[in-house]
Formats: C-alpha cells, sequence, structure tokens
C-alpha cells in the first residue's frame, strides 16, 4: 500500500478488516471512523487518494483504538450480535449529504425502506434522485447502512460493495 504524503499535518491511519464479504479499507481522523469501504486490489489506491484529498492529509496505515472498536462492533454485527454501531465516526461531505446519512441512521435493523421514503423522511420529497446519488457517496459502509434502502417497487439495486453484498447484508438482518 502506498503512503501519501501531503504539507498538512493531519494524519489519517488506515487498516484492513476481513469481513465475511471480503476484506474492507477502514480509516480513521483523530475524532472517529472516517471509513469503512469494501474495496477490490484495483480500486484501493484510489480510496486512500479520496480520503487524501478530503482531510488534506497524510495517509499511514497504522493501528488505532477506533478500528479496536470497529473489529470487535463488525464481529458482532456478522455474528448477529448487534444491531447498530456506536464507534466514533467523522462524517465528511455536503450538508445535504451528511442530511441523508443522518436519515440512514433512522432505518431499524431488519428494514428497508425506498429512496422516495428517505427522501420524504428529510422534507425533499422530490429529490429522490438525489437522495441516492448522496447514498452512493457514503463511506461508512454497513456502519452508516445504505444498504437498507430498496428501489420503489421493491427491487434490490445499488450498492457501492455490489448487489449481492447489499442481498447478504439484507439477508443477515432478515435472520435476527
Amino acid at each position: 500500500m502506498r503512503v501519501y504524503k501531503s504539507e498538512s499535518k493531519n494524519i489519517i491511519t488506515t487498516t484492513t478488516i476481513d469481513t465475511p464479504l471480503g476484506e474492507m479499507l477502514a480509516a480513521a481522523s483523530k475524532d472517529g471512523i472516517v471509513m469503512l469501504a469494501f474495496f477490490s486490489p484495483h480500486n484501493i489506491e484510489a480510496k486512500i487518494d479520496t480520503l487524501r484529498k478530503k482531510f488534506e492529509a497524510d495517509v499511514i496505515p497504522a493501528d488505532c483504538d477506533y478500528f479496536d472498536i470497529l473489529k470487535t462492533q463488525l464481529n458482532e454485527y456478522f455474528e448477529n450480535k448487534r444491531t447498530q454501531f456506536d464507534v466514533p465516526m467523522q462524517l465528511v461531505g455536503s450538508p445535504f449529504q451528511i442530511q441523508c446519512w443522518k436519515e440512514l441512521l433512522n432505518i431499524p435493523y431488519g428494514k428497508t425502506i425506498s429512496y422516495k421514503q428517505q427522501a420524504q423522511n428529510i422534507d425533499k420529497e422530490n429529490s429522490h434522485r438525489a437522495v441516492a446519488n448522496a447514498n452512493a457517496q457514503n463511506m461508512l459502509h454497513i456502519i452508516i447502512p445504505c444498504h437498507r434502502v430498496i428501489a420503489s417497487n421493491g427491487n434490490i439495486s445499488g450498492y457501492a460493495g455490489g448487489v449481492g453484498k447489499k442481498e447478504f447484508l439484507l439477508s443477515l438482518e432478515q435472520r435476527n
């Protein structure tokens, strides 16, 4: 993994976490987890570059206490022992994106809503496409449960990790 250096004093630490769905990239600032994302070897550099630019920071592989908490909570989630995450996190996006992501946290474990319903919930009734685009920019996969949002017709579509991973997560949550 390449380490990016900038002129800033900000540091983002990264690690990889093995999950039943494959390896994920986790990143943390001094304030909390800023990224938990599925990746493959061909897109890891792009994800690291995104972090470097968004935070104007050096991105280095290292351990931090947030990663220990995150690993424990992810294990509990995949073992059906956790329905919500309380690991410290830092949301980085536009005010609209952050509003959309916070609304995702209101979707109960094991339930789904449509993009249209999510738009209505934030008083942006005609903005379901913008909501879908904001969800697609969510950098905290699983923790901020964008996988719980489906099309109005009930179809499962659109997930940064792929539809198969979204189906797995929804199925996991239905078993509890």
